[in-house]
């Protein structure tokens, strides 16, 4: 990066910070992951430069003869990879993808979505009503059963009763596997489009290690970064199910994408995309997406020996969704603990919380990131302990409910934690652990 440091060194050290920061800590955000230096390359190639509005051999711009090439080399691959026979690779990312679906299908304020509540791990764009997918189409939420499972008597229940024209089966929060068969069962007997959303475990379908929606679903859209280990982007595919349902169904994806919500594509991250799905294919790729459930199911039989709370028991994929309530801890309080510990996770609500989303009762972690690292079931023994010392070591803060005094307890709780001893030994601790590992 020699270039950039002459041109910004101001830009040029935040990133040679960034790369610290995410070499010497514990990336468990279960969205996150380390994408190759491939992938990184491609994303900063000089398809950065082309404008290209339109789809292959259909453009509004010249000198596309080389894009077009690209955009169907990445859309072949995805077919390939996921066995489906339409692709569109242009969508921005994950929450433009889904909303141009609901524009290729639903009409506003008319057409019902069934989707999993935001408040029991469903996404933003499942409905919820802060979200344009809330706001512009009528949403009728379906939730998890008293176990942590989907309902899918609920779900079956529901969609008879409100005829929706589009089920969401997936989640952003959701630790066991999906049941895309009886999703398609549901979608079937009400005549409603399924989309799968598999942002979040579309590295574990084409590792196999997740059960695939391909069979049963009309669309699939996932974001291609996560498990994927691309770019920031998405992709939206078809199925040959969706082919029967609508034959012109490919045709109303590609035209919601554009013109309706986007002008040109971002062909660098096309490029990027290209390259995460040709690494994806490969057998070590495989190897990679089962160390992945491997580790995270290790992870959560350690915490319970902890008596942790994992919302449905346990998992059965990258991710654990942790209600912090049993141990006397709030999961903004333990989010910022951790982060000092060098345990990056994000907050996260759990189902039924009684606390609001800024300041929820759960923590979400997951293992993606590490086992790019290389990291195997003896680190995760060591990673649940130390996620077990820093919980002991705020266990018993609470927030105050008026403003005023939340501001000034939070302002105090972290200068605690940031001078707390035992959490900046286990920083090093992590710091020493992380540097076995090198990160990509």
């Amino acid at each position: 990066m020699k270039n950039l440091k002459a041109v910004d060194p101001q830009v040029y050290e935040l990133i040679k910070k960034e790369e610290e920061r995410q070499k010497e800590v514990l990336e468990m955000i279960p969205s996150e992951n380390y994408a190759s230096r491939g992938v990184l390359e491609a994303l900063g190639s000089v398809f950065n430069n082309k404008y290209s509005e339109g789809y292959p051999l259909k453009r509004y711009y010249q000198g596309n003869k080389i894009v077009d090439n690209l955009e169907l080399l990445a859309q072949d691959r995805a077919k390939k990879l996921f066995g489906v026979p339409h692709v569109n690779v242009q969508p921005y990312s994950g929450s433009p993808a889904n909303t141009a679906v609901y524009f290729a299908l639903l009409e506003p304020l008319k057409d019902k979505i069934l989707g999993l509540s935001l408040a029991f791990g469903g996404h933003l764009t499942h409905g919820a009503p802060v979200s344009i997918s809330g706001k512009y189409f009528k949403v009728i939420p379906y939730h998890l059963s008293d176990k942590g499972l989907i309902d899918h008597d609920e779900v079956e229940r529901l969609a008879v009763e409100e005829q929706p024209k589009i089920i969401v089966c997936g989640a952003t929060a959701y630790p066991r596997i999906i049941d895309f068969k009886r999703f398609g069962e549901i979608a079937e007997k009400v005549e409603a489009y399924l989309l799968a959303d598999i942002s979040h475990i579309a590295g574990l379908v084409v590792g196999g290690v997740h059960p695939s929606p391909v069979p049963y679903a009309h669309i699939i859209m996932t974001t291609t970064h996560k498990t994927l280990r691309g770019p920031r982007g998405a992709m939206i595919m078809v199925t040959d199910k969706g082919l029967e349902k609508d034959p012109e169904l490919p045709d109303k994806i590609d035209k919601a994408v554009f013109p309706g919500l986007q002008g040109g594509p971002h062909d660098n991250q096309t490029a990027a995309i290209a390259v995460a799905l040709e690494e994806a294919g490969k057998p070590e790729f495989k190897r990679y997406s089962e160390q992945v459930v491997k580790n995270a199911k290790t992870l959560a039989d350690e915490l319970l020996k902890f008596k942790f709370d994992l919302v449905s028991g346990g998992t059965d994929n990258h991710l654990l969704l942790i209600d912090l309530t049993t141990k006397k801890a709030n999961g903004a309080l333990a989010a910022y603990a951790l982060e000092v510990a060098g345990i990056v996770v994000n907050k996260n609500a759990v189902p039924n919380d009684p606390l609001p989303p800024f300041y929820p009762s759960g923590i979400r972690l997951g293992t993606p990131a590490i086992t790019t690292r290389g990291m195997k079931e003896k680190e995760m023994i060591k990673i649940a302990s130390w996620i077990n010392l820093v919980i002991e070591e705020i266990k018993g803060e609470e927030l105050p409910k008026e403003k005023e005094s939340r501001s000034y307890f939070w302002k105090e709780f972290r200068r605690r934690v940031k001078e707390n001893e035992r959490l900046l030994e286990i920083k090093e601790e992590v710091r020493a652990s992380c540097s076995k590992f090198p990160a990509p």
